[in-house]
């Protein structure tokens, strides 16, 4: 696991961005995973400005996002099929056609997660996972004790989880209560990964993930595990870690070679 401590959000969404970029340069075709929320966005934000500024090419990529609601109609302005197109998709020339996401909509919800698990594996793997976390370790939308074996499935979203969301949303009733995300093994099954985190509310998550027990009850943690994981915060979201100097002390003395 590499830690990487920045100033601020502008700088980790220009280095996840830059392992981004990296990954698609070496293979064109590469499978992208696309997480939602706050934390990717300044990612984006960067994938898309080396798309118009530097002429990023993802006409050969393809994506799959991590998670969607259950229920939601897919043009739904918060369903995760919108907002990965809004936020991502759109602004750069990814063929919008290969970018997936779970089918919450579909009549046999333990058939759509196996399918998407196929479309995964048809697909070769995940290259390159984007993920952020949630404030109490969660990652898609794996909630504390979650198995960390888990394949896609449904999952019961915690209150907690539907609050921190509700801002998306008109209210709090408006959220559903349940999701399909891609399972922690699933996740842990692609090549790359690289999570950000921003702000001081999730400097318990942070610690935790990089510094705790592996444990469900945090479940970012099971990452320690990964053969290759980023993990990219500002300084707020480092404030707790008690090995941070430690992580700024690799990171500057990086070999030039040596790419996240």
């Amino acid at each position: 696991m590499e830690v990487v401590i920045l100033k601020d959000a502008r700088e980790v969404g220009r280095a996840a961005a830059a392992a981004f970029a990296a990954t698609l340069r070496r293979k064109p075709d590469a499978v992208l995973g696309l997480a939602t929320g706050s934390s990717p966005l300044p990612v984006y934000d960067e994938l898309a400005r080396l798309h118009a500024e530097e002429g990023l090419d993802f006409s050969k990529a393809s994506g799959f996002a991590l998670d969607e609601y259950v229920g939601l109609p897919e043009d739904h302005p918060e369903s995760y099929a919108s907002v990965i197109r809004r936020d991502f998709a759109s602004r750069v020339n990814i063929d919008q056609a290969k970018v997936h996401s779970p089918d919450g909509r579909a009549e046999d919800l333990e058939a759509a997660c196996a399918a998407y698990e196929a479309a995964i594996e048809a697909a070769g793997g995940v290259d390159i996972q984007i993920l952020g976390i949630g404030t109490d370790g969660h990652i898609g939308f794996n909630e504390p004790a979650s198995s960390l074996a888990s394949r896609t499935r449904i999952k019961t979203l915690l209150e907690q989880t539907r609050k921190d969301n509700a801002r998306f949303f008109d209210s709090i009733d408006e959220v559903p209560h349940h999701v399909l995300t891609q399972g922690v093994g699933t996740i842990m099954q692609a090549r790359h990964v690289v999570l950000v985190a921003t702000g001081a509310t999730k400097a318990e998550a942070v610690h935790g993930l990089v510094e705790g027990p592996v444990t469900a009850m945090c479940v970012a943690s099971v990452l320690q595990f990964h053969p290759r994981a980023t993990i990219i915060v500002d300084e707020a979201a480092a404030s707790s870690l008690r090995l941070a100097d430690y992580y700024r002390h690799v990171h500057d003395n990086k070999p030039a070679w040596q790419q996240y």
